[in-house]
């Protein structure tokens, strides 16, 4: 048809069709033509075509257990011949962070291995100081579990920055215990000294790293707040079984002190 003018939907009237023996009749005469919606583009992932759905969650529930919801009623939706669907979003994005989290992880626990054992130059210290780590991951296991959030990626990074905290305490607490000993003091002597000396200090900055991390626990953000929640936990369980635990590991132990 002519370019020159804008055409209307009567244009179909004036197109004809050659028959088999080249007889030519109106298109109207052998389809009805009609508007119909139809997407703007098609795309394609692998040479498939593909279509996305997108939601988001409403304040107050849980994203990983409303996921879980409803890929399992998909799993049970008949879907037509060569078709299938897949997860995106949060879940994707969650299989990329973990996927190059265990590196990280094992670079982190290599580097904090060797950072202990340059300062208190034994084996000994180093496990005294890493008791903390469990006593630090009931706590935070057990606030996930009250406040009905699931162990999901950012849990994951709160975890990692709760224990550099514990360390941070743990070492306050031995490495003075073993300057204690240096000075002559007898570990009976020197591990109740330094649990006295070092509650305040510990106590403090506990409630400081606690105090930050509140308004993130008030918001309810499904980003921030798990892993406000898991430092919380783990600081306040960390702290109370510290003060029997590490005392009694140091007594066991018992690390060699150079005077």
């Amino acid at each position: 048809m002519p370019h020159e003018n804008k055409q209307t939907f009567d244009v179909f009237r004036k197109i004809y069709v050659a028959t088999y023996n080249g007889t030519l009749i109106p298109l109207n005469q052998i389809a009805d033509i009609q508007f119909q919606t139809s997407p703007t583009n098609i795309k394609h992932y692998d040479k498939d075509r593909y279509t996305t759905v997108t939601a988001f969650v409403q304040s107050g529930y849980n994203t990983a257990k409303v996921t879980d919801g409803i890929l399992k009623q998909l799993d049970a939706m008949p879907f037509p011949k060569d078709t299938h669907y897949v997860a995106a979003g949060d879940i994707e994005a969650s299989q990329e962070s973990f996927g190059g989290l265990g590196t990280i992880i094992l670079i982190t626990i290599f580097g904090l291995l060797g950072i202990l054992i340059l300062e208190f130059k034994t084996f000994k210290g180093t496990l005294i100081v890493l008791s903390v780590i469990p006593l630090g991951i009931i706590g935070a296991v057990a606030a996930l579990l009250l406040s009905g959030n699931t162990f999901s990626f950012v849990a994951v990074i709160g975890l990692i920055a709760l224990i550099g905290i514990e360390v941070k305490n743990s070492i306050l607490l031995v490495d003075y215990t073993d300057q204690l000993r240096r000075d002559g003091k007898t570990i009976n002597e020197a591990i109740e000294e330094a649990g006295e000396t070092r509650f305040i200090p510990i106590i403090l900055t506990t409630l400081t790293a606690i105090g930050g991390l509140v308004p993130l626990v008030l918001e309810r953000n499904q980003l921030y707040s798990p892993l406000a929640l898991v430092i919380i936990g783990g600081l306040i369980s960390s702290t109370l079984l510290t003060r029997v635990a590490t005392p009694v590991l140091y007594k066991l132990l018992a690390p060699k002190v150079v005077h």
